[in-house]
């Protein structure tokens, strides 16, 4: 694997590719499937980038510096801000129609695959072994885009 910096040439948004080959990105900027990830520009071009040069065996490891922290949060490009709120809505919606059960998900889901109870639209908490298993045995689940309060418990 190789990584490039990369760079758009309308915007000059700076962002890392991760190709096979250099031959493999040349292949794949052809075809149009190399673009900017904040504006979709499809005009990109390798970015100036510093060589990993590793240190000589002989010499010590310098003192390394903490970087200094931010408080300041990083703001969300604005399509990512409009998809979050079309997948909260959506879970919303969703959610409008499916029963909480808790952390008897598994054991409502499981009864529901193997006929012992009608099927209805649910959602609740189960472990990661308890999701793998029921995974495991070919029932189908899938975890919700954002955390869900228990009933009552929303603030």
């Amino acid at each position: 694997m190789i990584v490039f910096d990369l760079e758009c040439q309308g915007a000059g948004h700076r962002f890392e590719g991760w190709f096979a080959s250099s031959d493999d990105f040349a292949r794949q900027q052809e075809r149009g499937l190399v673009t900017c990830p904040q504006c979709g520009d499809a005009k990109v071009r390798k970015a100036p980038m510093a060589p990993a040069v590793g240190r000589k065996g002989n010499q010590k490891d310098a003192a390394v510096r903490p970087r200094p922290v931010s408080n300041e949060a990083v703001p969300m490009p604005p399509e990512a801000v409009r998809l979050m709120q079309t997948l909260a809505t959506m879970q919303a919606e969703a959610l409008k129609s499916s029963r909480w059960v808790g952390d008897s998900f598994a054991e409502d889901a499981r009864a529901m695959h193997y006929g012992e109870r009608d099927h209805e639209a649910i959602h609740g908490e189960a472990t990661p072994d308890e999701a793998r298993a029921l995974l495991e045995e070919g029932i189908e689940i899938a975890p919700l885009p954002f955390p869900v309060a228990p009933p009552g418990k929303a603030n």
